[in-house]
């Protein structure tokens, strides 16, 4: 971040040696050549909040300043105050930047945030790494979906965000069009989306440093023929290399999530057996770290069906690879001796007692013949399965067992139960309790009231109702939150 403190200092003592040795007019000139004493003399920005990107900036420069009016101490106070104002509102820009978790609301912010400093009302940001890795995006500051789909109709070369996307030499420093309208050669369709969206100036802005290269570019947009003074193309330069630095590390956290996100899915079952007499859908939800939870369903002899969900301790690669062992031994012992979940999970047990004495795990596994409408379960610390009909919403009542790894020797007696025509059973991890933030009794009484609020049009469908379930348990982007929790929903629907 910016140390506004030792900038000051620094400032300070110049001005003081400069006045004592030199005399103010020959230290001005020492300190800034003449050709930028206009500008950084041109009244300073004020904070963040009292910055009006309503008003254009004129496009005439001032006259170089030859002398220096009014005392010399009222003139050093005059510039250190100027220079103040500006460190204070790009510490102020960038403390709120870094305070963005996300790559949206950072772009958001960047806008937001680059409007102001340039003296903009709108502007459209374009994400596209040079290297061709991490996500692409495009946002749009006071623009709607479709006028940012008139703008990306013009001719890429045509627009200043183009030439600085494509990393020409001349845009380093930013690319300003002051009169647009004015332009006898610019390209007509550039002209008629001008016309059209109502600006008449733009400044394009690359968003680029040494460390994290070029990662695309902004563009602020001006109701009238006006740029940026000198002053402002500085700070606002600042401001986006800074921007650049955090838009890289977001985007490296982007690409973690997604690689950790793609690793999860596919330790998980792509595509559900199909047996006669139910129907099948899964909801999974990854933390940002990746999780152990994890759910399968396997084609058992005679049509019967097993189905199983689980969560292993702990988070990362190293929950994720133990999730996955744990899952397939689970597969090789269902298909010994499925007809017995106790069996089952006891040989589960063992096998994560030897191998992985520190690892704790919770799992449950339900033996399913769905044309006898039967299914026999076990538990070792698992969430007891919810059923839902037409005439019911209820926890099948499990036996209490301790998790696996926990006990010397796992053992607890099996429940059978028998789905009604119509009617589906929901099984779940603790994640998607956990993840509400409220204890454990109240999560349990919000799933049930989530689940029974299913329109009864919908409980045919486990697709729809693990939605439901999910959206009703997990509003506002919950599902999607940075939760360490991971969330597993399997519906099993018997006809």
């Amino acid at each position: 971040m910016l140390d506004i403190g030792l900038l000051v200092r620094v400032h300070v003592d110049a001005l003081i040696v400069a006045q004592n040795h030199m005399g103010v007019c020959d230290a001005i000139r020492r300190i800034a050549p003449v050709g930028k004493l206009a500008a950084m003399s041109a009244p300073h920005l004020p904070k963040v909040a009292g910055i009006d990107p309503e008003v254009p900036v004129s496009t005439h420069t001032p006259a170089p300043l030859t002398e220096v009016p009014g005392p010399p101490g009222a003139f050093i106070q005059d510039r250190l105050a100027g220079w103040v104002s500006d460190l204070t509102t790009l510490h102020e820009l960038t403390e709120r930047l870094a305070a963005t978790s996300t790559l949206d609301s950072a772009l958001d912010e960047l806008l937001q945030a680059g409007a102001a400093l340039v003296g903009a009302r709108r502007g459209l940001l374009v994400l596209e790494p040079a290297n061709g890795e991490g996500p692409c995006a495009t946002r749009g500051l006071g623009l709607t979906h479709a006028e940012l789909g008139h703008f990306e109709t013009v001719p890429r070369a045509a627009t200043g965000l183009g030439r600085v996307l494509d990393g020409l030499p001349d845009t380093a420093n930013g690319i300003a069009g002051p009169d647009l309208l004015g332009e006898q050669d610019l390209d007509p369709r550039h002209r008629e989306v001008a016309t059209r969206l109502g600006y008449a100036a733009s400044y394009a802005l690359p968003l680029a440093s040494e460390a994290a290269g070029r990662l695309g570019a902004a563009l602020w947009l001006y109701d009238e023929p006006a740029e940026p003074a000198q002053k402002q193309r500085h700070l606002a330069g600042l401001y986006a290399r800074y921007a650049t630095e955090h838009l890289a590390r977001l985007i490296e956290l982007e690409r973690a999530r997604a690689d950790v996100a793609a690793v999860a899915e596919e330790l998980l079952p792509r595509r559900f057996p199909r047996i006669p007499g139910v129907q099948l859908a899964a909801r999974h939800r990854t933390g940002p770290r990746g999780g152990g939870d994890w759910y399968d369903a396997l084609p058992l002899p005679d049509r019967t069906l097993g189905l199983a969900v689980g969560s292993v301790g702990g988070s990362g690669p190293s929950a994720m690879a133990a999730m996955g062992r744990l899952r397939a031994s689970l597969r090789a012992y269902a298909v010994m001796e499925g007809e017995d979940p106790v069996a089952v999970l006891s040989d589960l047990e063992l096998l994560l007692r030897l191998t992985e004495p520190a690892r704790t795990a919770t799992a449950l596994f339900a033996y399913c013949e769905p044309a006898a409408r039967k299914v026999v379960l076990a538990g070792a610390g698992h969430t007891p399965p919810l059923i839902l009909g037409d005439r019911r919403c209820e926890y099948v009542e499990t036996t209490l067992s301790a998790p696996l790894g926990m006990l010397a020797c796992w053992e607890a007696p099996s429940v059978e139960f028998s789905p009604a025509p119509g009617e589906t059973v929901l099984l779940y991890t603790d994640g998607l309790l956990r993840r509400t933030g409220d204890a454990m009794d109240r999560a349990f009484a919000r799933l049930h009231s989530a689940a029974a609020s299913v329109p009864k049009a919908d409980r045919h469908d486990p697709a729809a109702v693990a939605d439901r379930v999910l959206r009703t348990m997990l509003p506002d982007g919950l599902d999607r939150s940075d939760s360490t929790e991971d969330v597993v929903i399997l519906a099993a629907h018997f006809d």
